[in-house]
């Protein structure tokens, strides 16, 4: 069998270009990284990831933990971390904690330590002081998404910000009865979208002088079908109905669109909503919405993760040094639709 010096040979590059194309490294360029690639398919020749690992220190592999991978959003980040790393020649290990924190806690404190990974991606999760100690100490970086983890490398976006963004929208258009629908608790654990996304609803409200009813703020699970059946109670009991409702994500924004459709309101003639979030459902609700495009975060973060890597210096004792934490704010776009308009005229008689 070929060996890496044959396949150096047959692509006219060094040695060192191609065991550092060949293993997925980003200090290559994209030629040589073609040519030493043509040359292992042509000689047969087929990396050994263990001697590999024995002699760089590195598993080509990097954990991503997730609370919940039937979700939209977090089933959409994995796609892109997933896309990332394949591109650049790494293995993934899925850890899916779910809502048991001693799940979450054999996951830190056991599987990521036995240093089979050489980074972790941690999505929506707050980590506690003494968990980033734990992975700091064994020198592997940290990517997290969704909110700031200390002396980690995050990607994020201001939710508070475009809460409030979305909220203006709808009294811009001149809503002054205006809906939100929020989280229910089990959400608002770790970083607490939920109520970071009413903080931003609230904030625009009082910024107007508008009232915020009580009946007029409802909780759901972030799904359709939670959403609608919240919707339906708010518009069959509420004493004064809105004329818009801002929902914390597109899922929920659906719901509500449902729930209006089957007590006869047209959207957005009796009744505006937008969302958040840039879920494929939007496009065919003629949505409203912010994007947040989940699957550009998990590539961005990947990417991330890999610089740091491929960054790293070794320190004193041997083992990486520590990175340089980076916050990034992931750009959005807001998507006006249809499902947003100008209030009804009121009624008389």
């Amino acid at each position: 069998m070929a060996g890496i010096k044959e396949v150096a040979s047959r692509a006219g590059l060094s040695v060192a270009t191609v065991s550092r194309a060949l293993s997925g490294k980003a200090n290559v360029s994209a030629r040589s990284r073609q040519l030493a690639q043509e040359a292992a398919r042509e000689l047969g020749f087929v990396p050994s990831y263990h001697a590999s690992s024995l002699a760089s220190g590195r598993n080509h592999n990097i954990g991503l933990v997730v609370p919940s991978v039937n979700r939209w959003y977090f089933s959409s980040v994995l796609e892109g971390v997933s896309e990332a790393l394949l591109d650049a020649g790494y293995d993934l290990t899925l850890y899916n904690v779910g809502d048991q924190p001693e799940r979450r806690r054999s996951v830190l404190s056991d599987f990521l330590l036995r240093k089979r990974l050489d980074a972790v991606i941690a999505v929506a999760l707050v980590l506690g002081e003494d968990e980033i100690q734990q992975l700091l100490a064994v020198h592997r970086p940290i990517v997290g998404i969704g909110g700031a983890l200390p002396r980690a490398s995050t990607i994020r976006i201001d939710d508070e910000r475009l809460a409030r963004l979305a909220t203006d929208h709808l009294i811009r258009l001149g809503h002054t009865r205006i809906a939100h629908m929020t989280g229910d608790a089990n959400l608002n654990r770790d970083f607490k979208l939920p109520g970071i996304r009413q903080r931003g609803y609230e904030a625009a409200m009082r910024a107007s002088g508008l009232a915020v009813h009580p009946e007029w703020r409802v909780a759901a699970d972030f799904t359709v079908q939670g959403a609608y059946a919240a919707a339906r109670r708010m518009l069959g009991t509420a004493s004064e109905r809105p004329t818009a409702v801002f929902a914390a994500s597109d899922e929920m924004a659906v719901g509500a669109i449902l729930a209006a459709r089957e007590f006869g309101l047209q959207v957005p003639y009796d009744l505006s909503v937008v969302g958040m979030d840039g879920h494929e459902l939007g496009e065919t609700f003629g949505l409203t919405t912010i994007s947040q495009d989940p699957r550009g975060q998990g590539r961005l973060a990947a990417r991330t993760a890999l610089e740091l890597l491929g960054e790293t210096r070794h320190d004193s004792d041997g083992g990486p040094a520590p990175q340089v934490a980076i916050a990034q704010e992931y750009p959005t776009e807001f998507v006006i639709r249809t499902s947003t308009a100008v209030p009804p005229e009121p009624a008389h008689g």
